[in-house]
């Protein structure tokens, strides 16, 4: 019998309570700690699977708003203690949740809609994501949740480490921190058995070279950045931190709202302009966030928060980021990849709306309700646009799973 809870995003209590469950129903497979505090006192539990074995670390929760892989990691944790095969010469450990503090301010139950998805929406500014936090700040300022996350890498020495994330819209890509031949064929047939898209030009991986359709390759030192304004460098990241044991970090994205409009790998006819008209846009819709923003911030005397902070942050990318697009194209864009920047473009000032938003509802600010037009009306357009549809969760979790699993066999059968 499961001892998971009904199929939905679960919280971070939820995920400890069912982890707690596993570890008592299998004692002799699974062990259950604390490896850390929040910066709010939250604990961060680490779920151990198998006696012995070279290690596969696996990560959810890393960003707030990504809430499919706690549901990935409890699904994976039943898994391998059902198939002893799962554990011949693997130890397998799954870290429930990164970021606890972030997960409490980030609601998704069961979002129907895309503005019911960003009513909820949260995600930390840039120094505040332990993943993220290294590239951002200095050693000895980095917050305990990446401290406990490099000390549990520190502590397993892992060959492999896979850390779930995802999209609110778009389609499903890996990143590598070094290259794992073969991934690309069962993570495509995956994706096309499910009918979620694979994004072959994710912005996020701009100018990476591919090692299949949707299986990016990280760039080494020598490498320039795609977008050279962008704070955040992943070669940087807790990410890097695996290759210090000689293994490697797979990042597996799943959206949550599908768009098979982001992959076409047919050259875009005219880039810079596309390009041009994208950057535009972002300027416009962010300055239209910042006009409310200078408008309230006179009556929120006392409301800086995690809200507020995380809304400028990502308002204060938005210069440069425009920039990057018009001055440092990639040499071939394809329509799948400016159709990625184009939901980046929609993405950062509707979240940074959406968080502004919820401090004005709790004010019971008079701008809330034109901002909750405004945001409503964005969320419709880019559904529109790219012609969403939603992914059923078990499909979410299902192909983060097939993916976490053949990542795990080749490393294995690669010795990697």
């Amino acid at each position: 019998m499961s001892l998971l809870p009904e199929l939905r995003y679960p919280s971070v209590p939820e995920l400890v309570s069912t982890a707690r469950a596993l570890a008592a129903h299998r004692p002799g497979l699974c062990r259950l700690r604390q490896v850390g505090v929040s910066r709010a006192g939250r604990p961060l539990h680490l779920l151990s699977l198998g006696r012995a074995g070279p290690a596969v670390l696996v990560v959810a929760g890393a960003h707030a708003n990504e809430p499919t892989g706690g549901r990935t990691l409890l699904t994976l944790a039943e898994r391998v203690l059902r198939e002893p095969e799962l554990r011949d010469g693997t130890s397998w450990h799954l870290l429930l949740c990164a970021d606890p503090d972030g997960a409490s301010l980030h609601v998704t139950p069961a979002p129907r809609s895309l503005l019911d998805y960003h009513l909820g929406f949260y995600r930390p500014a840039g120094p505040e994501q332990p993943e993220w936090s290294p590239s951002v700040l200095p050693a000895d300022r980095l917050p305990p949740e990446t401290r406990a996350l490099t000390g549990v890498i520190d502590e397993l020495r892992p060959r492999l480490q896979v850390t779930l994330h995802g999209t609110e819209l778009g389609g499903s890509w890996v990143q590598l921190t070094k290259d794992l031949p073969g991934l690309a064929e069962p993570f495509g047939k995956s994706a096309a058995e499910l009918n979620i898209p694979v994004e072959t030009g994710a912005s996020d991986a701009a100018g990476w070279p591919a090692s299949g359709p949707g299986v990016h390759v990280m760039p080494g030192p020598e490498s320039g950045l795609p977008y050279p304004s962008m704070p955040d460098d992943a070669r940087r990241s807790t990410w890097y931190h695996t290759h210090r044991y000689g293994g490697l970090t797979a990042v597996v994205e799943v959206p949550m709202w599908a768009s098979d409009l982001v992959d076409d790998p047919a050259p875009h006819p005219a880039p810079e302009a596309a390009l041009r008209r994208l950057a535009g846009r972002l300027r416009r819709d962010a300055r239209e966030v910042e006009r409310v923003l200078t408008e309230v911030l006179p009556r929120l005397d006392g409301a800086e928060g995690p809200l507020l902070r995380a809304a400028r942050w990502g308002l204060g990318l938005v210069p440069g980021l425009a920039d990057d697009w018009v001055r440092s194209p990639p040499a071939h864009p394809t329509m799948a990849h400016v159709g990625s920047v184009d939901a980046f473009g929609r993405r950062l000032p509707l979240r940074a709306a959406a968080m502004l938003l919820r401090v004005l509802r709790e004010a019971d600010d008079r701008a809330a309700p034109g901002l909750e037009r405004l945001v409503a009306s964005w969320c419709d357009a880019f559904a529109s646009r790219f012609r969403a549809r939603w992914v059923p969760l078990e499909d979410q979790v299902e192909h983060q799973l097939r993916t976490v699993l053949a990542a795990a066999r080749y490393t294995r059968e690669r010795k990697v």
